[in-house]
């Protein structure tokens, strides 16, 4: 993409209420094609949905060969198989009425494969019961701990629920599943290094159990810090998720991913309390604020603006004195954490050639859809 200062100028801006998210859908045409241009076979991909959670990015990323999809909750996995969308996979264990919000899925889109993930025998269970009171087969992955120690199961314990798995005639194992979101190195021998080690547990994991049933397995591994490592492999589906509008926290981490900004937060100058401070209008509600001030938002056409206050609907920061700010200025914002940010917004404002001109909706932000 050729290099352009003011790509993200909007010219028609003052038709744009603020706060408001922005998507650069040729930028995000262009990620996808990164995207594919980094693995040897488009069907090892699996990109994650968090971030976008539109019908709109995903469908492009269908156009593009992509068949297979990684999803967090049964709204983004339902809005998945609204596209046609052929394997969807739910990465999330399904307990309680998630259960059967699936079950409903899958009985609703049939020409849609849906799996879930799966770490523990009770819910194995009762997984397969609920599936067998309606006769039908749920594929699942045995969700693997290789060190995020969030989900998953210990590969040392991962061969009882094999076993219980294969015991289960209303259950499918298709594979495994590894996120090694705690590999965050700066350094990506460093990176590459981690990943292996982690990818190894769940390597040996896959062929104890090809030893016995004889049958490949897929391994679905990574997100966005490791992508490019598990690319480089032959048995690994890949599954990162940011690169569909990358943010600033990744640009920072993964310099070697040349991965485009493709969405950002519009805020406003509404007022100027003293003579150094800038109050806009871009709170808690409107840029993910999980991490430090300092880590939230940085300003593209303001960068040496400093954050020193957040609220539910404003943000003051530093300009110094004697800056040339004024009420109503418009600074265009590159969250550091784009995938929290998507999800505060309704939809987003589409820009193309400089000029704002329809809106996406971000449709799997809802808790649910109909199922």
């Amino acid at each position: 993409m050729p290099i352009n200062d003011n790509w993200y100028i909007i010219n028609n801006i003052d038709e744009i209420d603020s706060p408001a998210l922005v998507v650069y859908p040729e930028r995000v045409r262009e990620n996808i094609s990164m995207l594919t241009s980094i693995i040897d076979d488009v069907h090892r991909l699996r990109p994650h949905v968090k971030t976008h959670k539109t019908k709109e990015a995903g469908l492009l990323m269908m156009q593009a060969g992509i068949s297979k999809f990684k999803c967090a909750t049964i709204a983004e996995a339902e809005m998945l198989a609204s596209c046609g969308a052929p394997d969807i996979l739910l990465a999330y264990q399904p307990i309680g009425p998630k259960a059967s919000r699936l079950l409903a899925l899958v009985k609703k889109y049939p020409s849609s494969i849906f799996s879930c993930l799966i770490d523990n025998i009770e819910a194995a269970h009762h997984l397969s019961k609920l599936f067998s009171e309606n006769d039908l087969v749920l594929h699942v992955y045995i969700d693997v701990n290789v060190g995020m120690n969030r989900t998953g199961i210990q590969p040392g314990d991962a061969m009882q629920l094999f076993e219980t798995i294969a015991s289960l005639p209303y259950l499918k194992l298709m594979g495994l599943h590894a996120y090694d979101g705690h590999v965050r190195n700066a350094d990506l021998a460093e990176r590459k290094r981690n990943a292996d080690e982690a990818f190894q547990k769940v390597s040996d994991l896959a062929e104890n159990i090809r030893a016995i049933t004889n049958q490949p397995l897929v391994i679905v591994a990574g997100g966005s810090p490791t992508f490019p490592i598990h690319a480089q492999r032959e048995n690994a589906e890949c599954s990162p998720g940011t690169f569909i509008f990358w943010d600033k926290g990744y640009s920072d981490l993964c310099p070697e991913q040349h991965f485009s900004t493709a969405a950002l937060v519009i805020t406003r100058v509404i007022s100027l309390p003293d003579k150094s401070k800038l109050c806009l209008d871009l709170g808690h509600k409107s840029i993910a604020a999980e991490n430090d001030i300092s880590k939230r938002v940085y300003f593209l056409n303001a960068p040496q603006l400093i954050a020193i206050s957040h609220s539910e609907e404003h943000m003051v920061v530093e300009a110094g004195e004697g800056h040339h700010f004024k009420t109503g200025d418009v600074l265009y914002g590159l969250p550091f954490h784009i995938c929290p940010t998507v999800a505060l917004y309704e939809t987003a404002c589409t820009v193309e050639d400089n000029r704002a001109n329809g809106e996406w909706k971000i449709t799997a932000r809802n808790r649910m859809l109909e199922c």
